[in-house]
């Protein structure tokens, strides 16, 4: 008789994409490649300034196609041979894809990806994406990412996903961005939860988690020597 596979859920964000040269969302002076936020990752700086918008995603696209994944992403990928592997991600590169993951749940939107602005049509893009680009029912596209000021459309299910995790892991997010960090109040009271977080010293971690405090890589190394069973 088969053995059923545990269900191992990670929850991964953009410090884990960094270790592939993906800079974070948010740096420290509170601007993302120079730009403040709001201003490229709104739908209110979108609709003001749509070309500075799309450039802005164009040049996050092209950088996509020269940085591969890393140990981390291929660890996680590999360990679909042991687990039933759902991965939930914050970030809209497709290094986990890349790397060999299969059941990918984007939360944020994927760069790779273009849709109509009502969201009820999309593509797969990996060129320069222009305000003007229309689908061929002449709609207007726009760049696939779920901006501030938008709803996680995803939300719901990420939930429902969580719900049957045997094990969780947290990596490259501190759980203080809502609301994917609220996304852990829905495991199993019996889940096995983890923190891979270099600076876990400085957020508050749930009670109920192991924290693992190094980098993602070496997160994910000592994770898989240590505790995947």
């Amino acid at each position: 008789m088969k053995t059923l596979l545990k269900t191992l859920t990670i929850l991964s964000g953009a410090g884990l994409s960094a270790e592939s040269g993906i800079k974070t969302f948010r740096d420290s002076d509170g601007l993302w490649e120079n730009h403040d936020v709001m201003e490229v990752a709104s739908i209110a700086g979108a609709r003001k300034n749509p070309k500075l918008v799309f450039e802005f995603y164009n040049q996050r696209r092209r950088q996509l196609q020269e940085v591969i994944p890393n140990l981390a992403h291929q660890i996680i990928a590999e360990l679909e041979e042991e687990f039933k592997v759902q991965v939930i991600t914050q970030n809209v590169d497709d290094l986990h894809e890349r790397a060999g993951s299969r059941d990918v749940l984007h939360l944020h939107g994927e760069l790779l990806s273009a849709c109509t602005w009502d969201k009820t049509w999309r593509t797969r893009w990996i060129n320069d994406l222009y305000p003007e680009d229309r689908n061929e029912e002449g709609e207007l596209l726009r760049p696939d990412i779920v901006w501030f000021g938008e709803d996680v459309p995803n939300l719901s299910l990420a939930a429902t996903l969580m719900s049957q995790s045997n094990m969780l892991i947290v990596i490259g997010t501190s759980l203080q961005v809502y609301p994917a960090a609220g996304l852990i109040d829905f495991t199993p009271a019996n889940c096995a939860s983890y923190l891979i977080d270099l600076h876990a010293d400085e957020i508050s971690v749930p009670r109920n988690f192991t924290v693992i405090q190094k980098t993602a890589s070496e997160g994910m190394a000592y994770w898989r020597a240590h505790f995947a069973k």
